[in-house]
């Protein structure tokens, strides 16, 4: 089993459509039984709290299930349970090693990284750009799950 967490600022836009993204690209696959996906929050402004509507509307457009949720905070535990922790842009890595404290096994990535791009994903919260992040975050999925199939994980 692949355990993925995504992670960036509050949980509500680009974590969770990323989570969504993954798992409807890997149930495509015919793969979803060999992976856990869930996403999650550097921050504790937004716990408890479901999708932004912008990110819910991407996801529906696009027609990828999605369902209510309640955003949560990384906790250091979360290092041991998941496999790869995927952060949108750099300050999520940077709070995310405040929370783990270290990473000795290199788990924590930037998304993009698999697609061989040292960028951040636009968060939409701040740029209204839902189509930008979903476009880069499908990228960064799908480049992801080549990066696990060239390295026969899956």
């Amino acid at each position: 089993m692949i355990k993925v967490l995504f992670i960036c600022h509050g949980n509500i836009c680009r974590s969770p459509m990323g989570e969504f993204l993954l798992k409807y690209l890997t149930k495509k696959e015919g793969v979803s039984d060999q992976f856990y996906i869930e996403s999650c929050a550097t921050s504790t402004e937004e716990i408890g709290r479901s999708l932004h509507p912008g990110a819910k509307a991407k996801l529906d457009e696009m027609g990828i299930p999605n369902h209510r949720r309640q955003a949560r905070q990384l906790n250091s535990q979360d290092y041991d349970r998941f496999d790869y922790l995927l952060c949108m842009d750099e300050w999520n890595v940077r709070n995310s090693m405040r929370i783990l404290r270290k990473d000795p096994e290199h788990k924590v990535h930037m998304l993009l990284e698999y697609a061989g791009q040292h960028r951040e994903i636009a968060d939409p919260w701040y740029t209204g750009n839902f189509d930008e992040t979903y476009d880069d975050l499908m990228v960064g999925c799908k480049d992801f799950l080549a990066y696990l199939k060239e390295n026969q994980e899956i």
